[in-house]
Protein backbone atom coordinates (compact mmCIF):
# COMPACT_ATOMS: atom_id res chain seq x y z
CA UNK A 1 0.00 0.00 0.00
CA UNK A 2 1.43 3.38 -0.99
CA UNK A 3 0.30 6.31 1.11
CA UNK A 4 1.27 9.94 0.72
CA UNK A 5 2.57 11.99 3.64
CA UNK A 6 -0.50 14.21 3.33
CA UNK A 7 -2.74 11.18 3.82
CA UNK A 8 -0.76 10.05 6.87
CA UNK A 9 -0.81 13.48 8.45
CA UNK A 10 -4.50 13.78 7.67
CA UNK A 11 -5.20 10.44 9.30
CA UNK A 12 -3.15 11.39 12.36
CA UNK A 13 -5.04 14.68 12.63
CA UNK A 14 -8.34 12.77 12.37
CA UNK A 15 -7.25 10.49 15.24
CA UNK A 16 -6.29 13.47 17.38
CA UNK A 17 -9.64 15.14 16.72
CA UNK A 18 -11.84 12.08 17.18
CA UNK A 19 -10.04 10.51 20.15
CA UNK A 20 -10.94 13.11 22.82
CA UNK A 21 -14.56 13.28 21.63
CA UNK A 22 -14.95 9.51 21.84
CA UNK A 23 -13.36 9.48 25.30
CA UNK A 24 -15.71 12.21 26.58
CA UNK A 25 -18.75 10.41 25.24
CA UNK A 26 -17.64 7.10 26.71
CA UNK A 27 -18.09 5.37 23.36
CA UNK A 28 -15.92 3.17 21.23
CA UNK A 29 -13.65 4.36 18.45
CA UNK A 30 -15.16 4.64 14.97
CA UNK A 31 -14.82 1.54 12.82
CA UNK A 32 -11.71 1.78 10.66
CA UNK A 33 -11.38 0.47 7.15
CA UNK A 34 -8.66 -2.12 6.38
CA UNK A 35 -6.56 0.67 4.87
CA UNK A 36 -6.94 2.80 7.99
CA UNK A 37 -6.06 -0.18 10.19
CA UNK A 38 -2.90 -0.73 8.13
CA UNK A 39 -2.01 2.95 8.46
CA UNK A 40 -2.55 2.76 12.22
CA UNK A 41 -0.28 -0.29 12.48
CA UNK A 42 2.43 1.43 10.42
CA UNK A 43 2.33 4.55 12.60
CA UNK A 44 2.46 2.47 15.78
CA UNK A 45 5.50 0.60 14.47
CA UNK A 46 7.17 3.89 13.53
CA UNK A 47 6.55 5.34 16.99
CA UNK A 48 7.56 2.38 19.18
CA UNK A 49 11.02 2.66 20.83
CA UNK A 50 13.25 -0.35 20.16
CA UNK A 51 16.72 -1.71 20.88
CA UNK A 52 18.38 1.32 19.28
CA UNK A 53 16.57 3.66 21.67
CA UNK A 54 17.50 1.45 24.64
CA UNK A 55 21.14 1.74 23.54
CA UNK A 56 20.83 5.54 23.58
CA UNK A 57 19.20 5.41 27.02
CA UNK A 58 22.25 3.57 28.37
CA UNK A 59 24.27 6.74 27.65
CA UNK A 60 22.16 8.86 30.02
CA UNK A 61 23.87 10.41 33.02
CA UNK A 62 26.73 12.77 33.77
CA UNK A 63 29.95 12.84 31.75
CA UNK A 64 33.22 14.79 31.80
CA UNK A 65 35.16 15.34 28.59
CA UNK A 66 38.39 16.69 27.16
CA UNK A 67 38.24 18.40 23.78
CA UNK A 68 40.95 18.94 21.16
CA UNK A 69 40.52 21.19 18.11
CA UNK A 70 42.71 21.60 15.03
CA UNK A 71 42.36 24.63 12.72
CA UNK A 72 44.54 23.10 9.98
CA UNK A 73 46.64 19.96 9.45
CA UNK A 74 49.89 19.89 11.41
CA UNK A 75 48.88 22.60 13.88
CA UNK A 76 49.03 21.83 17.60
CA UNK A 77 45.53 21.38 19.02
CA UNK A 78 43.63 23.82 21.18
CA UNK A 79 42.29 21.95 24.21
CA UNK A 80 39.56 22.45 26.78
CA UNK A 81 37.48 20.45 29.25
CA UNK A 82 33.77 20.34 29.95
CA UNK A 83 30.77 18.54 31.34
CA UNK A 84 27.80 16.91 29.68
CA UNK A 85 24.44 15.91 31.13
CA UNK A 86 22.35 13.42 29.17
CA UNK A 87 18.77 12.28 29.60
CA UNK A 88 15.97 10.69 27.60
CA UNK A 89 12.77 12.47 26.60
CA UNK A 90 9.63 11.84 24.55
CA UNK A 91 8.99 8.52 26.24
CA UNK A 92 12.49 7.15 25.67
CA UNK A 93 12.64 8.10 22.00
CA UNK A 94 15.24 10.87 22.02
CA UNK A 95 18.43 11.44 23.99
CA UNK A 96 19.22 15.05 24.85
CA UNK A 97 22.61 16.37 25.90
CA UNK A 98 23.47 19.67 27.56
CA UNK A 99 27.14 20.68 27.44
CA UNK A 100 29.01 23.36 29.38
CA UNK A 101 32.64 24.21 28.66
CA UNK A 102 34.92 27.06 27.62
CA UNK A 103 35.86 28.05 24.08
CA UNK A 104 38.53 30.64 23.29
CA UNK A 105 38.30 31.98 26.83
CA UNK A 106 34.51 32.37 26.68
CA UNK A 107 31.75 30.32 28.34
CA UNK A 108 30.43 27.67 25.98
CA UNK A 109 26.99 26.05 26.01
CA UNK A 110 25.74 23.37 23.65
CA UNK A 111 22.59 21.33 23.21
CA UNK A 112 22.35 18.12 21.23
CA UNK A 113 19.65 15.61 20.40
CA UNK A 114 20.07 12.07 19.08
CA UNK A 115 17.52 9.49 18.07
CA UNK A 116 16.83 6.55 15.79
CA UNK A 117 14.30 6.77 12.98
CA UNK A 118 12.43 3.46 12.79
CA UNK A 119 11.15 4.32 9.33
CA UNK A 120 14.39 5.52 7.74
CA UNK A 121 16.49 2.97 9.63
CA UNK A 122 19.18 5.48 10.59
CA UNK A 123 20.34 7.40 13.63
CA UNK A 124 19.99 11.17 13.49
CA UNK A 125 21.38 14.07 15.49
CA UNK A 126 21.13 17.82 15.85
CA UNK A 127 23.49 20.29 17.54
CA UNK A 128 23.10 23.92 18.60
CA UNK A 129 25.43 26.07 20.67
CA UNK A 130 25.99 29.66 21.73
CA UNK A 131 28.69 30.25 19.11
CA UNK A 132 26.20 30.21 16.23
CA UNK A 133 22.52 30.72 15.48
CA UNK A 134 22.36 27.75 13.14
CA UNK A 135 21.98 24.02 13.59
CA UNK A 136 24.11 21.09 12.52
CA UNK A 137 22.14 18.08 11.30
CA UNK A 138 23.53 14.57 11.08
CA UNK A 139 22.45 11.12 9.96
CA UNK A 140 24.34 7.87 10.18
CA UNK A 141 24.66 4.29 11.28
CA UNK A 142 25.93 2.57 14.42
CA UNK A 143 27.16 -1.00 14.61
CA UNK A 144 29.04 -2.83 17.37
CA UNK A 145 29.18 0.41 19.40
CA UNK A 146 30.88 2.28 16.55
CA UNK A 147 29.10 5.06 14.65
CA UNK A 148 29.71 7.09 11.51
CA UNK A 149 27.64 10.15 10.63
CA UNK A 150 27.53 12.67 7.82
CA UNK A 151 26.83 16.18 9.08
CA UNK A 152 25.84 19.42 7.39
CA UNK A 153 25.85 23.01 8.64
CA UNK A 154 26.42 26.47 7.22
CA UNK A 155 29.99 27.74 7.41
CA UNK A 156 29.89 31.11 9.22
CA UNK A 157 32.89 32.37 7.23
CA UNK A 158 31.83 31.46 3.68
CA UNK A 159 28.08 31.29 4.23
CA UNK A 160 28.03 28.02 2.27
CA UNK A 161 26.75 24.66 3.37
CA UNK A 162 29.65 22.51 4.58
CA UNK A 163 29.79 18.80 5.27
CA UNK A 164 31.79 16.81 7.79
CA UNK A 165 32.28 13.19 8.74
CA UNK A 166 31.85 12.24 12.38
CA UNK A 167 32.84 9.00 14.09
CA UNK A 168 32.35 7.69 17.60
CA UNK A 169 33.31 4.65 19.66
CA UNK A 170 31.22 3.79 22.71
CA UNK A 171 32.01 1.80 25.84
CA UNK A 172 30.12 1.71 29.11
CA UNK A 173 32.15 4.49 30.76
CA UNK A 174 34.20 5.98 27.92
CA UNK A 175 33.47 7.43 24.48
CA UNK A 176 35.68 8.90 21.77
CA UNK A 177 34.11 11.25 19.21
CA UNK A 178 35.93 12.75 16.22
CA UNK A 179 35.08 15.13 13.38
CA UNK A 180 36.81 15.25 9.99
CA UNK A 181 36.54 18.07 7.44
CA UNK A 182 38.26 19.09 4.22
CA UNK A 183 41.45 21.09 4.67
CA UNK A 184 42.88 23.85 2.45
CA UNK A 185 44.14 21.21 0.00
CA UNK A 186 40.76 19.52 -0.14
CA UNK A 187 41.97 16.49 1.82
CA UNK A 188 40.16 15.33 4.91
CA UNK A 189 41.78 15.90 8.30
CA UNK A 190 40.72 15.61 11.93
CA UNK A 191 39.34 18.91 13.23
CA UNK A 192 37.96 17.79 16.60
CA UNK A 193 38.25 14.99 19.12
CA UNK A 194 36.18 14.60 22.28
CA UNK A 195 37.01 12.00 24.93
CA UNK A 196 34.09 11.40 27.31
CA UNK A 197 34.41 9.71 30.71
CA UNK A 198 31.31 8.80 32.72
CA UNK A 199 31.12 10.71 35.98
CA UNK A 200 31.03 8.42 39.04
Amino acid sequence: MRTSSKTLFGFAAWLLAVGPVVAQQGGSAPQMSPEEQAMMAAMEKAATPGAEHAWLAAMAGGWDFTASFWMKPGDPPTTSTGRAERSMMLGGRVMVEKVTSEMMGQPFEGFGMMGFDNVGGKYWGTWNDNMTTGVMSSTGTCRNSKCEFQSTAYDPVTGKLMTARMTSEHAADREVHAMYSAGPDGKEFKTMELVYTRRK
